[in-house]
């Protein structure tokens, strides 16, 4: 059974910075894709940004572009969101994804193609 574990969320206040961890146990993403997708109330869950397997090249949506940072440690099945000038509307329950292929630009921030979801973590932005 694949499980997906986020940590690393809280209340921060604008500008400051927060690093996301998501680990997968039950099986290994070295060659596919993973991502990051968030969710603020009211709102659809939209792409923030993700990273393909074997060669790692990262893509992100417009609104994070500059701010975030999407990695991966494939040795601990781990990827990262490295966030950055961080703003209040960031704020949104932040979720890991992957999936058993390798996306491409154009599929990548459609949540449809992910098989695998963490169960979110909360990031608040507040002065």
């Amino acid at each position: 059974q694949v499980q997906m574990v986020e940590s690393g969320g809280g209340l921060v206040q604008p500008g400051d910075s927060l690093r996301l961890s998501c680990t997968a146990s039950g099986r290994t993403f070295t060659q596919n894709t993973m991502a990051w997708f968030r969710q603020a109330p009211g709102k659809e869950r939209e792409f923030v940004g993700g990273i393909r397997g074997t060669l790692g090249n990262t893509f992100y949506s417009n609104s994070v572009k500059g701010r975030f940072t999407v990695s991966r440690d494939n040795a601990k099945n781990t990827v990262y969101l490295q966030m950055n000038s961080l703003k209040p509307e960031d704020t949104a329950v932040y979720y890991c994804a992957a999936t058993s292929r390798t996306l491409i630009a154009s599929t990548i921030g459609q949540r449809g193609e992910y098989d695998y979801w963490g169960q979110g973590t909360q990031v608040t932005v507040s002065s």
